[in-house]
């Protein structure tokens, strides 16, 4: 049996080896795999109850102006040159123009109407002693144009008025305005129906205060010491023509 025998080349160049060992501990996990999503539970949603909201009623005018002192006032006795009630004394006397009509437009006359108007709720809410803002409030409910409409419609029903004082209204009804958000809220019938009681009542300021005292007296303002009846109801009446 031949031996076989390996000697190195002298010119042979010696190598060395070397071993290593991976001592880096690895996930138990690739982390470059997507994250696996948990199921989603089938939840049943409950539907939530009905919210009711409350109804706001807002009172009429009408009721507005029944809000009257529980305690009558006694009449005031007072000599005939100082009454108020009814004469024209109480109110600023107005400038002498024998044809209003004639020298201002409907707009002017509505525009001092509108202040004359508010004397008149200002008084009938005087008495009893209120604060600031209930005076306001109370005020500011019957001098709103829905207001003053609603009056308007209640007088067209009977014949308190005469056949000039309803050509007034027509007049006063076609005022030409600019659209402010009180028309936009209200409408333009509602807005051009209380510009024509305005005018009406800047009319007879001019004109007549004691029939301006009994219209006002007809539409429920009074004094705390008037016997006036209040007006009750609103009927539905037709619009001036």
């Amino acid at each position: 049996m031949a031996i076989l025998t390996w000697t190195p080349s002298p010119t042979a160049v010696p190598m060395a080896v070397f071993a290593s060992w991976d001592i880096k501990q690895r996930p138990s996990y690739n982390p470059n795999a997507p994250p696996k999503l948990k199921p989603i539970p089938d939840l049943k949603v409950q539907p939530s109850p009905p919210i009711t909201l409350p109804t706001r009623t807002d009172p009429s005018v009408f009721d507005i102006l029944k809000q009257r002192p529980t305690q009558e006032l006694a009449p005031v006795k007072v000599d005939s040159d100082e009454t108020y009630l009814g004469y024209e004394r109480w109110l600023p006397s107005p400038p002498k123009v024998e044809k209003p009509r004639s020298v201002f437009n409907a707009a002017t006359l509505a525009y001092i109407g509108d202040c004359i108007y508010e004397l008149y709720a200002r008084r009938h809410f005087l008495y009893p002693p209120l604060s600031i803002e209930d005076y306001n409030d109370r005020v500011t409910s019957v001098v709103r144009c829905e207001a003053q409409d609603a009056l308007l419609l209640d007088l067209l029903n009977d014949s308190f008025l005469s056949s000039t004082e309803r050509d007034v209204l027509r007049w006063g009804k076609n005022i030409n305005s600019a659209k402010t958000k009180t028309k936009k809220r209200a409408g333009a019938a509602v807005y051009n129906r209380a510009s024509s009681l305005e005018t009406l009542i800047g009319y007879l300021y001019l004109t007549n205060v004691n029939r301006l005292e009994k219209l006002m007296l007809r539409l429920g303002f009074s004094t705390g010491a008037s016997a006036e009846m209040i007006l009750k109801e609103m009927n539905v009446a037709k619009p001036v023509e």
